[in-house]
């Protein structure tokens, strides 16, 4: 099981909004998202818009592969990305970029 970091900025002004829109996501994109691979999923967001993820995969490429077939994922990626700094014309899922893990205690 490979664990997956990685860091986004919502806008500052969106904090509150992006917030709401998280608190009833659509039940085909968690299934989706379940069917692809993502388990044990957390996004956390600072007040200033850091946005943290966390999920664990068997395969990272292949999770992220699934969930850009979907249909779904093409609908919320849209709706979403007016809520981030610095996409360069990406969705949000394509600019997640792993950290580097440098410590695990099991």
């Amino acid at each position: 099981m490979h664990r997956i970091c990685f860091v986004l900025q919502v806008k500052p002004d969106r904090v509150a909004e992006y917030r709401e829109r998280h608190r009833d996501v659509w039940p085909s994109m968690q299934d989706a998202l379940s069917a692809a691979g993502w388990g044990n999923y957390s996004l956390y967001l600072r007040d200033d818009g850091l946005l943290v993820g966390y999920l664990e995969t068997p395969n990272w490429e292949s999770a992220q592969r699934e969930m850009a077939l979907t249909e779904v994922n093409a609908r919320w990626q849209e709706s979403m990305k007016d809520f981030f700094v610095n996409l360069e014309g990406q969705h949000p899922d394509e600019a997640m970029s792993p950290l580097p893990e440098i410590f695990h205690l099991d």
